[in-house]
């Protein structure tokens, strides 16, 4: 599509009235699509600057051609066409039309980015972030939006993440720290939304069940450079409770709440967080915690999605609460009213005839064993206790779940946070939520400055940091987000 189209057009209706022409033109060949995108190309980067300012302008543009017969008839050979363009343009209309497009194409069909992984877009996108930001704000952001999307849908291979290097993640958090007052983005959503997917794509890899004991060999970056430098980049972590606290989809509160565990479950990070921020925390998953109701939900995986959801919640409680500042003495913020949320958690009614959830009362228990939480003896600790005890399995139980005749599974929902996740949002985080390790048998168990120079550590962090090889598995193989049926 390199041959050169120009137009001669004066008001807005010519345009619109060229492009009608361009998306109806014939396609029974190979030769008359490529003339036709050559001449949709061609009308975009010519008049970009008058008819194609906004978003929405762009959007309309793109849809054009996607809802066209031309391209619905041509699926496959199209987008391997605007791939080509921002696999090898360097022309950033070019490169801004073919992001869009691929964009827009892809959240439709996902073929459009699995097409996109299978021909290294991985690499590029990488190498387009780097180095269009100053060329065009517009682009960089579409470039961002377009590695998240593509990086969320499936899983990415190791060669692909080797090319995201310390400098590249080190970029992504100064950029978030240079716009920080920047009004029209006040929570860098495409910048957090790329961190977070790549923080699950490290996590996706060190769960791989090829690798030996889990273990991928793969440093997870974003976690490394937070332990190291965590102190530079507290804007980050600020916006993340941000996004928690309003957002309402699934995966989303899913993604931000595995990098929560980990940072609660690294020494090193323990206390990346201002205690301010951790207080907001603490309310936040109180809300949502008093909210979430696994019953509610008209559809099977809905109540699954609520429930994982729950489950994940209490996970993160945990460690917030047992290893940063909040358990100082003098620090032990809303104590009661944490307590009382225990409480109900266990003892709320929820579905209607629904079952005890057996893994909430394992992980209140959990909680409730955090010393400052603590009071012996008190009523509510006994309820729970009792609540544990009837729904501990009997021994005829177990031995029907040894022999394979067990029938809890027609009451309990066999679908992981994965498929949940999928079914619900489309959206498809494949690491499950976070999960206590078994112990072992030993008992061991926008408009910012641009140009800012990149300082990227060179010493080996992998010795001093907790948790870095393959991506946080604590040190025994296992990720902290695998499954925890053992009993407390």
């Amino acid at each position: 599509m390199d041959d050169e189209v120009s137009f001669t057009l004066h008001s807005v209706h010519e345009f619109q009235a060229k492009l009608d022409d361009i998306v109806s033109s014939p396609s029974e060949t190979n030769e008359l699509i490529d003339a036709a995108l050559r001449s949709y190309l061609a009308l975009a980067t010519s008049f970009r600057q008058e008819y194609l300012k906004s978003e929405y302008d762009l959007a309309k543009y793109c849809y054009k051609l996607l809802d066209a017969k031309l391209f619905q008839e041509n699926q496959d050979y199209v987008r391997r066409q605007f791939l080509y363009c921002l696999l090898q343009d360097e022309d950033v209309d070019t490169l801004h039309l073919a992001a869009a497009l691929l964009l827009f194409d892809g959240r439709a069909h996902e073929a459009c980015f699995e097409l996109m992984q299978a021909d290294g877009a991985f690499a590029r996108l990488v190498e387009l972030i780097r180095s269009k930001r100053d060329d065009d704000i517009g682009l960089h952001r579409l470039l961002l939006e377009l590695l998240y999307e593509m990086s969320r849908i499936q899983k990415l291979g190791k060669d692909d993440l080797m090319t995201v290097d310390d400098s590249f993640i080190l970029y992504l958090f100064q950029l978030i720290e240079q716009l920080s007052d920047d009004a029209d983005d006040p929570y860098h959503y495409p910048i957090i939304r790329v961190l977070l997917v790549l923080n699950e794509q490290y996590m996706c890899l060190a769960n791989e069940t090829g690798s030996p004991d889990g273990i991928s060999g793969m440093t997870n970056r974003v976690l490394k450079l937070l332990s190291a430098h965590g102190s530079s980049y507290r804007t980050f972590g600020e916006n993340l409770i941000l996004l928690l606290n309003r957002e309402a989809a699934l995966s989303p509160q899913l993604l931000i709440l595995k990098l929560l565990y980990l940072l609660f479950t690294t020494p090193a990070t323990y206390e990346y967080f201002y205690t301010n921020d951790l207080h907001v925390l603490v309310d936040v998953i109180i809300r949502n915690l008093l909210d979430l109701d696994p019953g509610a939900g008209r559809l099977d995986e809905e109540r699954d999605g609520q429930k994982a959801l729950r489950h994940t919640y209490l996970r993160v409680l945990c460690p917030l609460l047992k290893n940063t500042q909040l358990a100082r003495e003098g620090n032990n913020y809303k104590r009661e009213e944490v307590r009382k949320l225990l409480h109900v958690l266990v003892n709320r009614s929820v579905a209607h005839f629904a079952p005890i959830d057996e893994t909430v009362i394992r992980l209140v228990v959990r909680c409730k064993q955090i010393e400052w939480l603590r009071s012996d003896g008190e009523e509510q600790d006994l309820q729970i206790e009792r609540k544990l005890s009837e729904v501990a399995p009997k021994d005829s139980e177990v031995a029907k779940r040894l022999l394979g005749i067990s029938l809890e599974g027609a009451s309990i929902s066999s679908l992981s946070v994965v498929d949940v996740a999928a079914k619900i949002t489309k959206e498809k985080p494949t690491v499950p939520a976070p999960r206590r390790r078994k112990k072992k048998i030993n008992g061991s168990a926008a408009n910012g400055t641009h140009g800012t120079e990149l300082k990227v550590p060179t010493q080996d962090l992998s010795a001093s940091i907790t948790s870095m090889s393959g991506s946080d598995t604590h040190g025994d193989g296992r990720s902290p987000f695998a499954d925890d049926a053992e009993a407390d």
